[in-house]
């Protein structure tokens, strides 16, 4: 579907925007060289992606488009710029955690809407909109060497599972245009930065 192929291409770019970003972070925290620093970035923004085109049988849209890998140059030459690099606890600021959540949304979006197009029963629609979402971090801390945030952070990965959702119910009752996805962002968004505030997290299992 048109409509549907460029709400992927919108929902793309914010997410690689936001995920560079968030893989620029990250490396600046472990004190990567600028190798590392564009490394981690583009595993990031990128790596969902890549194992999202994957599974869809296709060529990875990194490697036969221009758009992604000059998404992640401008963002990274845009945070020296404004020497993001040089804040303390960046990941901590607002404009990092809306960020970071806005690419978590939009790449939840794009893994759902493409899996529904190939048609995707539900469980591979859910799965694929989440390996979309947090594939890029968790290749990116596999690579520093660090439990991937996704199995260990507040309310994460779930926000991508609720996406997904949400865009099945909306194709099985035949509302699913772009009002209706940018609903569904804006409704995600919100409970992310309302389980951030408040600090929700899943129950955990201990072992006494």
């Amino acid at each position: 579907m048109p409509f549907e192929f460029n709400l992927v291409v919108i929902a793309d770019i914010f997410g690689i925007i936001a995920f560079a970003l968030s893989g620029f972070v990250v490396g600046v925290r472990h004190k990567l060289d600028l190798l590392g620093l564009f490394i981690a970035s583009a595993l990031t923004a990128l790596g969902g992606g890549v194992v999202r085109d994957v599974i869809l049988n296709r060529t990875p849209f990194a490697f036969n488009e221009y758009y992604p890998s000059l998404t992640v140059f401008l963002t990274l030459f845009i945070a020296f710029l404004f020497r993001q690099h040089l804040k303390a606890k960046l990941e901590r600021q607002w404009i990092f955690v809306i960020s970071d959540t806005i690419g978590l949304v939009a790449f939840s979006l794009t893994g759902a809407l493409l899996a529904m197009d190939t048609g995707f029963n539900f469980f591979g629609v859910i799965m694929l909109s989440f390996l979309t979402a947090v594939g890029g971090g968790v290749l990116r801390d596999t690579m520093i060497n660090q439990v991937p945030a996704v199995l260990i952070s507040d309310f994460y990965g779930s926000i991508a599972l609720i996406v997904a959702v949400l865009v099945l119910l909306a194709h099985a009752f035949w509302i699913i245009n772009p009002l209706s996805v940018a609903l569904i962002a804006i409704f995600a968004i919100t409970l992310r930065l309302l389980a951030y505030t408040k600090q929700w997290h899943l129950p955990r299992l201990e072992i006494r």
